[in-house]
């Protein structure tokens, strides 16, 4: 039977109920398999993996007080860098209204979400996956804090990814610290479409520090959303063939991963990236910008000339993530310093490395 967290007993006594706050940040991932394509209510038509940044993070702040009268909606406000944000607010309390099944108890509250992110929101680095995933962090804390119904610390994680990816797919990995894998996969217990799952398994220790070097190539949001570029993969004539390729290269991921094979491991996140931008193309739009093309040519003259394992991956967006191991850390950030920030809007990258996973503030 699929869980689907449903609790028509999750309401309070809202004369019993102090105002009160709850804070969480949650990082971005990457997807080093990329998820392109669902169907249903948010399930993915293939497996991912990835991993979770340290340095890109949404912090997010759920503050709640008991509600007078009889008002059965949401009632939400909602601000972005401490400032009102109409559209933002309009998809939040969207998502809400969804899950009211999940916690009935919302619609007895007076909710203030402050929301702020360590980078550009909507510019194709996940920001939605940070976001999703530290606001169903807070629910889920917030649920916790009113029922004592999620002290294990597993099953606390497996529901706030749940419910995470109910508000944007990827969001369900950004739950976890290192990789996490989301969609069911026979080979990795426990795998599920529902929800994500850690990958600790068998993973040699130098993809444990591993480096992520995020090129902001553009800063300017998307021309088109995830959700929409999601949506038109449904008439992709390459999108049966996709689903194959992403479940056979995540078969051949996990085994370089479990010898170390930094190459084995470069070459397929690079032709993750490359297809995902491809599934794109063929969907009649284009992401990437003239630098972005200008900075993976450099990098892959860059490895030639060193034999350095530095290779690229993208997002659904312009801005180019580096992925190389921690020991030629050195190597690389004077590459970038040296050849690749005039290619970066304002000169701006970000040094993110394989990060720890969400943390309560």
């Amino acid at each position: 039977m699929a869980i689907d967290y449903k609790n028509p007993k999750l309401v309070i006594e809202t004369n019993k109920i102090e105002p009160g706050s709850i804070a969480w940040r949650s990082p971005s991932n990457l997807a080093i398999i990329k998820y392109w394509g669902k169907h249903g209510r948010q399930l993915p038509r293939n497996p991912s993996i990835s991993f979770t940044l340290d340095k890109a993070y949404t912090e997010t702040t759920l503050a709640y007080e008991p509600k007078t009268g009889v008002d059965q909606g949401i009632a939400l406000e909602f601000l972005f860098d401490g400032q009102p944000n109409p559209a933002f607010e309009e998809k939040v309390r969207k998502f809400l209204e969804s899950i009211i099944d999940i916690f009935p108890f919302l619609r007895q509250l007076k909710l203030t979400i402050h929301s702020t992110n360590s980078f550009p929101h909507s510019s194709g680095i996940a920001s939605s996956a940070s976001s999703m995933s530290a606001l169903a962090l807070c629910l889920c804390t917030l649920e916790d804090e009113l029922f004592n119904s999620l002290e294990v610390d597993e099953h606390f994680r497996q529901k706030a990814s749940f419910v995470a990816r109910l508000g944007s797919g990827s969001a369900c990995r950004s739950i976890y610290a290192g990789l996490a894998v989301w969609g069911t996969m026979g080979e990795i217990e426990g795998s599920s479409d529902l929800y994500a799952v850690p990958y600790k398994e068998e993973v040699h220790e130098t993809f444990l520090s591993y480096q992520d070097a995020i090129l902001l190539v553009s800063k300017g949001q998307k021309s088109v959303s995830s959700r929409a570029g999601h949506a038109l993969m449904d008439n992709n004539p390459y999108a049966e063939s996709r689903y194959q390729q992403a479940r056979q290269r995540l078969h051949s991921l996990l085994m370089a991963m479990r010898t170390g094979d930094v190459d084995a491991f470069g070459k397929i996140l690079e032709a993750e990236a490359l297809t995902l931008h491809a599934l794109m193309m063929a969907s009649n739009y284009i992401l990437i910008k003239p630098n972005t093309l200008t900075l993976i040519e450099k990098v892959q003259g860059f490895r030639k000339d060193t034999g350095h394992p530095l290779y690229f991956s993208l997002d659904a967006g312009p801005n180019l993530h580096l992925l190389f191991p921690g020991r030629i850390k050195e190597e690389v950030e004077n590459f970038i310093n040296s050849e690749l920030v005039s290619y970066c809007e304002n000169g701006q990258w970000i040094a993110d490395e394989v990060g720890k996973g969400p943390l309560q503030l």
